[in-house]
């Protein structure tokens, strides 16, 4: 098997797990999301720190941190990275316990050209034609979803933005996928705790004091956090980008279809309308890349003959 063909299993891999995701998160539904925000960063940097000193990365590790503290823009961009992640998985798992899963799907899928789109604005990079449509498709199908429930889809957009101006960081700070978790959930490791804490004072924590099921999926929240990622960081550097591109919308796809056919989550003609829409943006999105990526790579031959 070549490593393309390997990337592209890997990445299908990483994508599925994303999608089933929310599967897992509706076993602990019972346990309010600020509760399992924060043992989800627990045990997400105990994890991935544990895994990290495994594999003899520690002394790398320790590098990237004095890489970052060298220069301090780049330290406090990435703790402010770090809040975003944190504010993408609260909404993440707020919304798959209160039911809207499929609100999560809608997210996932405009993510990428909120991305463009604040590439254009903060990178100065230049948006084609094509993209510029898109975003004008999805934004229509957005606009029709805002109308028909009579307020903005928060979540969806929450998520959305939150890690699409996470990415907008990540883009210009160089970190190993693996290493670069552990050092965000570092950040917010202690207002975790600390929050732990103060629930154990009230009285009002789950772990511990619900069941040794709840407690094995809290602690599993961590590595059900940190594993795909890791698939992710082998596979990734092993296909062109436009592919990973192509393959990530496998994620929302499967937590559509699992909103609707496994939780019975109300979708109706609007959302068809809107997320047809979405959707034809999607491929108008994702052609013009292909495209453009396949237009650098015939230059880059022609180039080298």
């Amino acid at each position: 098997m070549t490593e393309s063909k390997k990337g592209v299993l890997v990445i299908i891999l990483t994508y599925t797990l994303w999608g089933f995701m929310p599967i897992f998160w509706k076993q602990i539904d019972h346990v309010p999301a600020d509760e399992i925000l924060a043992g989800r960063i627990i045990w997400s940097f105990l994890f991935t720190l544990g895994f990290i000193l495994l594999i003899n990365g520690g002394r790398q590790l320790w590098l990237d941190l004095k890489m970052l503290w060298s220069s301090k823009k780049k330290f406090f961009l990435l703790m402010l990275a770090s809040f975003l992640i944190s504010a993408n998985w609260f909404f993440y798992v707020y919304a798959v316990s209160h039911d809207r899963i499929v609100e999560t799907s809608l997210g996932y899928y405009i993510n990428p050209l909120i991305s463009m789109l604040l590439g254009a604005i903060f990178l100065k990079e230049k948006l084609s034609p094509a993209i510029k449509i898109a975003f004008l498709l999805a934004a229509t199908g957005v606009l029709i979803l805002t109308v028909s429930f009579g307020s903005l889809p928060w979540l969806a957009l929450g998520m959305a933005f939150s890690f699409a101006f996470y990415g907008l960081i990540k883009k210009t700070i160089r970190l190993d996928a693996l290493r670069g978790l552990a050092i965000e959930t570092l950040f917010v490791f202690p207002i975790a705790i600390a929050y732990y804490v103060y629930l154990m004072s009230i009285d009002q924590v789950s772990f511990l004091h619900t069941g040794l099921t709840t407690d094995v999926l809290l602690i599993a929240s961590g590595l059900v956090t940190a594993l795909p990622l890791l698939f992710f960081a082998i596979g990734a550097p092993l296909i062109p980008l436009y592919m990973v591109g192509f393959l990530q919308y496998i994620a929302p796809s499967l937590m559509l279809l699992i909103g609707v056919f496994i939780y019975g989550e109300a979708f109706t003609v609007i959302d068809i309308i809107s997320f047809s829409l979405i959707w034809s943006a999607l491929v108008l999105f994702t052609s013009s890349k292909f495209l453009e990526a396949r237009g650098i790579r015939k230059a880059n031959r022609k180039v080298s003959v």
